[in-house]
């Protein structure tokens, strides 16, 4: 029971992290490329597109003898790619621009190199999560649903909190810190409980 309600946990974390992160990218380009539709476009695009790899990848994955510990361990994964973004994100912008001074193209190439592997990662815990939620197959649309509700309620809670409440108090980069943080502790309590799970008894 415990198991499964990791599971639940860490595809609804996953949902607010995605959404978070995105309305934070926002901010992050802001200063090189404005606010405007053909930004978020951008990044909307981007991140769409990432997502659809990461759901791709995560079903491939969950082929292979899934575990939690490995679900804990993609969670942890994208903490990790996110990361960087607070150490990169001011140079790699600045090289764009240079570079790239329409705003619809800098845009789209920053966003794509600074969260289209973060947002990978993130998309391939859905499927991993569903595979490993299904041990019968006239139960896999009943878990998939519920994996979906707490994944799509997470990126609206994200949504809400990130845009209403985060952003007035603190620094993006406090706020991509807090995220990770959480995405850590969550992952390795996930690890924990899985490498309890199958000690020896």
């Amino acid at each position: 029971m415990v198991h499964r309600l990791f599971i639940f946990l860490i595809a609804g974390w996953s949902g607010f992290f995605v959404m978070a992160i995105e309305l934070l990218s926002g901010r992050i380009l802001a200063p090189n490329f404005g606010n405007s539709i053909y930004v978020w476009g951008g990044i909307i695009t981007v991140f769409m597109l990432a997502l659809s790899v990461g759901y791709l990848l995560g079903g491939r994955l969950s082929l292979y003898d899934p575990t939690l510990r490995r679900l804990a361990l993609l969670l942890i994964g994208g903490a990790f790619a996110t990361v960087l973004v607070i150490f990169l994100a001011d140079p790699v912008l600045d090289w764009v621009f240079d570079r790239v001074q329409d705003p619809r193209y800098g845009s789209l190439l920053s966003a794509t190199l600074l969260f289209f592997i973060p947002t990978t990662v993130a998309g391939m815990i859905s499927p991993y999560a569903v595979r490993l939620l299904v041990n019968e197959s006239r139960l896999s649309g009943h878990f998939a649903g519920l994996l979906y509700f707490c994944s799509t309620f997470g990126s609206a809670a994200g949504t809400l909190l990130t845009s209403f409440y985060l952003v007035l108090y603190f620094e993006i980069h406090q706020i991509l810190a807090g995220l990770t943080g959480i995405s850590l502790l969550l992952g390795l309590a996930a690890i924990f409980l899985g490498n309890f799970k199958n000690a020896p008894r």
